[in-house]
């Protein structure tokens, strides 16, 4: 009896491994797979800006660091005792402004240097809601609780998503040919926006991005990876979201991982994320008896498959 319509999925031939290194750019969902990578000790750097929920966003990031556009006090703003940055997350914004540039201009290093060396980027985009704002007349990355009279909301068309998409791509080649790109749409729904609304959003998003792919086919530059179908078509009982019935829970994350891998990791990385994860699990361990003689046993059996990870994969630290 089958139960569940499963999403078809099959093998990327330019998989990733360990040697592979990755910049993940975009929505909270990105940050949780980012996170994935990290648990498993994999090369990759996740959102040096923070969340950015829309293509321009992500666009006017990897802008500034492929050009190695240096930010400056007109580029920052004051608001409720903190400074901030259109182009970035509050994550970054401190109460000091020297401090929040330089956190800024660490970022476009950051991403400058990943760029330069990515086998893959990972572009997971959330919304194509965007907010204008009427003095700078420039699109934001985050509106900082700037009040809502200072901008106008729009949704991005279809063609201005792909020019933004196909612009992120040609900057990103003129630093690394060889970088792979694989996109996909965050499942988690902006219903703030409106239910009606986040479906408009979506399509547009979803159907920008295939047609970039397309665009890319012959290239074999391009990709798409369905989180946002899995989520809703494999994972649509509601045992799958957090409380706030909107954002997927640990146990989704963990199942759109497990499908992620499948296809875009390698049979060794595979076997290597095991035995890391196994690693990561033991020194989560906290024994009733630390002085123990089994205790120190199972310390030493943990200092072992360190050793043996890391004399393979010299980057790798716990």
């Amino acid at each position: 009896m089958k139960l569940q319509t499963l999403v078809p999925l099959k093998p990327s031939e330019f998989q990733i491994d360990y040697s592979s290194k990755l910049l993940l750019l975009g929505s909270c969902f990105a940050e949780h797979i980012g996170g994935k990578f990290a648990y498993h000790k994999m090369q990759a750097v996740t959102n040096p800006f923070g969340i950015l929920f829309h293509p321009k966003a992500i666009t006017q990031l990897v802008k500034n660091a492929v050009l190695e556009q240096e930010y400056t006090e007109q580029d920052i703003f004051k608001q409720n005792e903190r400074w901030h940055s259109f182009n970035a997350h509050s994550v970054l914004s401190t109460p000091l402004k020297q401090e929040l540039l330089q956190n800024l201009n660490a970022a476009v290093k950051e991403t400058k240097s990943i760029l330069d060396t990515a086998t893959h980027v990972v572009i997971t985009l959330g919304t194509a809601w965007v907010y204008k704002h009427l003095e700078l007349n420039k699109v934001v990355a985050n509106c900082h609780k700037v009040p809502q009279k200072a901008f106008k909301k729009q949704l991005l068309t279809v063609t201005e998503i792909e020019a933004s998409l196909q612009e992120l791509i040609s900057l990103v080649k003129s630093v690394n040919a060889n970088a792979k790109f694989i996109f996909t749409v965050s499942p988690v729904r902006h219903i703030k926006d409106g239910f009606v609304e986040n479906q408009r959003s979506k399509s547009h998003l979803l159907t920008a991005v295939h047609n970039t792919i397309e665009l890319e086919e012959n290239r074999g530059n391009a990709f798409y990876f369905p989180s946002y179908e899995i989520m809703m078509d494999e994972l649509r009982d509601y045992r799958f979201y957090k409380e706030d019935m909107v954002h997927p829970s640990k146990l989704a994350v963990d199942y759109i991982w497990e499908k992620f891998t499948s296809v875009w990791l390698t049979k060794k990385a595979l076997e290597i994320t095991k035995k890391v994860g196994a690693v990561q699990r033991g020194l989560e361990h906290r024994p009733f008896n630390s002085q123990s003689e089994e205790h120190q046993k199972f310390l030493k059996n943990i200092q072992e498959k360190i050793t043996y990870l890391q004399k393979e994969y010299p980057f790798i630290s716990f």
